[in-house]
């Protein structure tokens, strides 16, 4: 991916900027960005309550966000009153050209946020038994081995890339999204098997 793109009416930017990529490989500012995204704009000090970081903390944590346009500054209030949102961008990283500094901070962004999305699955498989049976049997893990070749991986990726981002407009619209939704995480990977040695 080159630039920009849209998928499913979704923006997708290609990002260069290796200080981008570490803006967000951090675990306080994943929650961070969290919270305003399952529970809509909030102060520094409100989100401090429910990251267990101080109200100053959080505030240095938003302001780095920003400079990379994953917050921006919600209407109403000011000074330490003032609300913050999140902003729903899809983007990228990790092309054959990249330099040596993006790829590493492509990795380090990259295994924070699959920690992140593997804390999520324990935690769903740790409490599913107390959910509703209509969301416990909606709930899914599926897992396979395929023989492909590196032109049908490809394929497969364009094809489940769409699929996935399908209800991504809910995530910065709440009245798109219909009664009884749920947040839900969706994370798919599709990986060669490394060679072995015969």
């Amino acid at each position: 991916m080159t630039g920009v793109q849209r998928v499913n009416d979704l923006e997708v930017r290609e990002v260069r900027d290796p200080q981008e990529l570490r803006a967000i490989a951090h675990p306080i500012r994943l929650r961070l960005l969290d919270e305003l995204f399952l529970s809509g704009p909030a102060t520094a000090t409100e989100l401090s309550d429910r990251v267990g970081q101080s109200p100053a903390n959080c505030s240095w944590h938003l302001r780095q966000l920003a400079r990379y346009g994953y917050v921006e500054e919600a209407d109403g209030g000011v000074g330490r009153r003032r609300p913050w949102r999140a902003v729903f961008r899809g983007r990228a990283w990790g092309g054959p050209d990249e330099s040596v500094a993006l790829s590493r901070a492509g990795d380090a962004a990259t295994e924070v946020l699959f920690t992140r999305e593997f804390d999520q699955l324990r935690r769903w498989q740790q409490t599913r038994r107390d959910e509703p049976a209509e969301w416990r049997d909606a709930g899914f893990v599926d897992q396979t081995i395929g023989w492909l070749t590196a032109p049908e991986l490809a394929e497969l990726a364009e094809e489940l890339y769409p699929l996935l981002m399908r209800y991504a407009d809910r995530v910065a619209d709440s009245a798109s999204r219909p009664p009884g939704a749920r947040p839900v995480r969706f994370v798919a990977w599709g990986v060669p098997v490394p060679p072995t040695d015969s």
